[in-house]
């Protein structure tokens, strides 16, 4: 089974760009972030003509997310993190897909800092740690996948000082990915790259992509049972690359299910 996370940067204006991805990857279910499109835009009988079913939670001109599966509906379990009834952001979705809890996430990104949207993004990711915890007590075989913006470690990131003062790196952000993992996730690239320096951004400023100036943003993070099933995780990199494309790339997994 293989399983991977998107953040597409625009569903409809990238819908080329995804399908070719799709064709050539053949994943059997895709978590994809910032449609940028409401629920009306959501390309959903295109996809379903690429042989993808569908479940989305829309917003229009920002965030929003997606879980695709090949040949098969997700079964759509939640929309939106508990916690906070008045957050109407369109950016988590759960669904259930061959007997596997699969989630789409795009956490806030929380720039500038300090200030409101920081504040946000510390207690949105407050809310996603508390509904993992009671997710993975469950000993499901959950993956939560998704942009977290969050450069777990230094190594995650190129050597820059411009991004000294950024919410993606500071100690705050750091430590709630840190307490993920804590709670028993598996960082699953981690897991099969231990040692390695791996991107999964690449802004479209400065020249970062031909410079390699990269970050690791997306995540996918098992519970027991499927990591247990983890045979390899890898970044289809070279989509970054083509003409037109979003500014990040698909990361995945393959799971001896």
């Amino acid at each position: 089974m293989k399983i991977a996370t998107y953040n597409i940067n625009g569903v409809n204006t990238r819908l080329a760009n995804l399908m070719d991805w799709l064709a050539d990857a053949a994943p059997d279910v895709v978590c994809l972030q910032e449609l940028k499109a409401n629920e009306r835009q959501f390309p959903a009988g295109a996809l379903a003509d690429a042989g993808y079913g569908s479940v989305w939670q829309g917003e229009s001109a920002w965030n929003g997310v997606a879980i695709l599966a090949k040949g098969v509906k997700p079964v759509l379990t939640r929309i939106g993190l508990p916690g906070n009834e008045d957050d109407k952001q369109a950016r988590y979705i759960e669904a259930a897909v061959n007997g596997v809890i699969v989630t789409s996430l795009y956490a806030p990104n929380g720039n500038p800092r300090p200030g409101p949207k920081f504040n946000y993004k510390i207690a949105w990711t407050e809310r996603l740690l508390a509904h993992a915890e009671e997710l993975f007590a469950t000993g499901l075989p959950v993956v939560l996948a998704g942009d977290y913006n969050i450069v777990p470690e230094p190594r995650d990131i190129y050597e820059t000082t411009p991004y000294r003062d950024n919410a993606l790196v500071q100690p705050e952000s750091r430590a709630l990915f840190a307490r993920l993992l804590e709670q028993g996730w598996t960082d699953a690239i981690r897991k099969i790259h231990p040692d390695e320096t791996i991107y999964t951004f690449w802004d479209y400023m400065r020249n970062r992509w031909p410079r390699n100036a990269g970050l690791r943003l997306d995540h996918l993070l098992l519970s027991k049972p499927l990591a247990r099933k983890l045979v390899d995780a890898g970044v289809d990199r070279e989509v970054r690359g083509a003409e037109h494309a979003s500014d990040h790339s698909p990361v995945w997994i393959e799971l001896n299910v």
